[in-house]
Parts: structure tokens; C-alpha cells; sequence
């Protein structure tokens, strides 16, 4: 490996672990509540050090959010081989919330917190949000698909896509912020199932329903 190769990875490398650092604190002690200079401390380098790479602290929470979009797009990616357009838009729900299961800190920069979308508008306003216009595009297509298979013949597919979303993310949302949790510790009497399984009923009374616009 060259000279030029060797910076290049060492470039990469400090990249990634200002990434995971800013990660951790975000999760630990909130966004607000983080610094450049908590960020630098975590990784043992100077506040300039960070500052060669990112302009401040929301170009930092924009790249984090850009590798969220990027696992995300791998796992919706694996459902092209399901050939029934409407299995696959079951399983895109379930993807999209088993993603939230598994990164919640991914998911609260992705789809809750501000701060990405306000650098995008203070440094991109020519761009409105191509990492969730991205896998919106694949949503779209595949409710399309599902019309032309004869579901939801008479609804405007922008609003069904829009319904989809808002289900699983507002299911998503709960979960991870504990919300079902309390409203099962709350109505144990009813003898709920547990927070992951909850989930998924609430999932398949939505598909259940979905299915009747058929």
C-alpha cells in the first residue's frame, strides 16, 4: 500500500470514529447536549482535528443519517426477489420496523430529529431530502405495483404510500421510545405480549386492514 493509500484509509478510519463517537454521545447524553469538543475528547483527538472533516455538529449528524439511509436501502434491497407485490409491501413494513428494533439511535436521526434536515436546508437548499425520497421512490413503485394487481383501485397511491409510512413509523416511534413498553407494564392485566410482539400484532391488524381495500 502506498503513501497516498495509507493517508486515504487513515482519513477513512478517523472518519468513522468520529462518527461512532458523535453516535454513542447522542444516544448517551442527547443531541443538545453534545459537543465538538465531547466528540474530540471521546476519540482522544483536538476539537480542530474533527473540524478537518465536518463543519459542525449537524454535518456530523447528516453524515450519520446518510449511513442510516445506507443500511436501510441494504435491507429493503434483499426484498426484490418477493415477486407478489403485496407480500412485499408486508415486508417492507416489517424490514423498516425490524431496522428500528435494531438501530433506534440510526432511526431517531433518520426520522425524528431535526437537525439533518436543517443542514440540508442551511447547506443544500437546492436538495430536499434524496436519502428518504430514495427509499419513498421504492414504497411508490411498489404500491403501484400492488394496483395493478388490483388492490387499492381507487385510492390515490401517494396517499397510500403516505399511509403505509405514517403506520410503520408511528408503530416504529412507540417502540423505541418505550411508549408501548409502558402501555404494556400499564394494561398487564389484559395480558398483552411482550414490546416486539406488540408490535407486530399492531402491524398485522394495519395489513389486515389493507388487505380489506382490496
Amino acid at each position: 500500500m502506498g503513501i497516498k493509500e495509507r493517508k486515504e484509509r487513515h482519513k477513512e478510519d478517523l472518519k468513522t470514529r468520529i462518527l461512532e463517537a458523535a453516535k454513542k454521545l447522542f444516544v448517551k447524553e442527547g443531541y443538545e447536549a453534545t459537543s465538538i469538543r465531547k466528540i474530540a475528547a471521546e476519540i482522544e483527538f483536538s476539537p480542530t482535528t474533527i473540524y478537518l472533516y465536518y463543519k459542525d455538529k449537524t454535518d456530523i449528524a447528516y453524515a450519520l443519517h446518510q449511513e442510516g439511509f445506507r443500511l436501510l436501502r441494504e435491507r429493503l434491497g434483499t426484498l426484490v426477489h418477493v415477486d407478489a407485490p403485496f407480500e412485499r409491501l408486508k415486508a417492507m413494513g416489517r424490514v423498516y420496523m425490524q431496522f428500528a428494533v435494531d438501530h433506534p439511535d440510526f432511526y431517531e436521526l433518520m426520522f425524528i430529529m431535526k437537525d439533518p434536515m436543517q443542514y440540508l436546508k442551511e447547506h443544500h437548499p437546492e436538495e430536499e431530502w434524496p436519502d428518504g425520497e430514495r427509499v419513498f421512490d421504492g414504497l411508490m413503485q411498489t404500491v403501484s405495483a400492488c394496483q395493478a394487481s388490483g388492490y387499492f383501485s381507487n385510492m390515490n397511491p401517494v396517499e397510500v404510500a403516505m399511509l403505509s409510512w405514517s403506520v410503520v413509523h408511528g408503530l416504529s416511534s412507540l417502540y423505541i421510545t418505550s411508549h408501548f413498553k409502558h402501555i404494556a407494564d400499564k394494561c398487564s392485566s389484559y395480558a398483552l405480549p411482550d414490546q416486539e410482539a406488540l408490535l407486530e400484532k399492531a402491524f398485522g391488524a394495519y395489513v389486515q386492514m389493507m388487505q380489506r381495500m382490496k
